[in-house]
């Protein structure tokens, strides 16, 4: 483990927040040069990032938190320290979806034009976080199984597959929907590979159980979208 890059001083790098800033300008710099191909303004980009950042930082440290009570219950000084992370992607993920709605409608914006350009980016920032969390020492799996670099690896390939299905999209919402279930599928699988997640219903974490949710839901709602587009070959709502 490297959980410490660089120290000097009272000045610390963390390998977890460096890789977590490396993925969110990343993201942020590659979502930028295609948001016109979205009709969306490269501005209104930038700024639902750092509105995804901050509520899905805040959000995922809340479930955690909640998951985790009895030990924040004792010490609740550590709530806010996120050196050693302790985030679940999931309470993020929901939180992320809240703010980024709002912001989107108060810019009168399409929601899910704006969220087919970004989510490639934000599994492609996932994966350069899982690094992090190979280096921080969290997020680990059994028996010295690597799973975070598994988990990054996956994240890399969803990247790709969204990258490339972006420019074949066919109706709007169509890369969005194809995130969620992706994710959910990799996060479900890869979960058994963790041991540092309690089990909570029928043997099954909840991550699992929520990835099971989005799989069950974004599903019949893709097959849906999908037979109303109007087959000209172009995204439609």
């Amino acid at each position: 483990m490297h959980p410490v890059i660089f120290k000097s001083g009272p000045f610390t790098v963390y390998s977890y927040g460096l890789f977590v800033a490396v993925g969110f300008v990343t993201a942020v710099f590659l979502a930028r040069r295609r948001a016109a191909k979205f009709g969306v303004s490269r501005d209104l980009v930038l700024d639902l990032f750092i509105i995804l950042l901050v509520s899905g930082v805040a959000g995922a440290r809340a479930l955690y938190v909640a998951l985790n009570f009895e030990y924040y219950r004792i010490n609740p000084m550590e709530i806010l320290n996120l050196s050693k992370g302790g985030l679940v992607w999931y309470g993020g993920f929901f939180a992320a979806i809240a703010a980024a709605a709002a912001y989107i409608r108060r810019k009168r914006a399409g929601f899910f034009s704006v969220t087919d350009l970004v989510t490639p980016y934000i599994a492609l920032a996932q994966a350069l976080g899982r690094v992090g969390c190979f280096l921080n020492g969290c997020c680990y799996g059994a028996h010295g199984i690597p799973v975070q670099i598994y988990s990054a690896a996956l994240l890399i390939m969803i990247f790709v597959i969204l990258r490339l299905w972006q420019d074949r999209r066919r109706f709007i919402g169509e890369i969005t929907l194809a995130y969620c279930i992706l994710y959910a599928i990799k996060r479900f699988g890869i979960e058994f590979l963790r041991c540092d997640t309690p089990k909570a219903y029928f043997g099954l974490t909840i991550s699992q159980v929520i990835s099971l949710a989005v799989i069950f839901t974004a599903i019949p709602v893709f097959i849906v979208k999908a037979k109303r587009w109007n087959g000209k070959g172009t995204a439609s709502k």
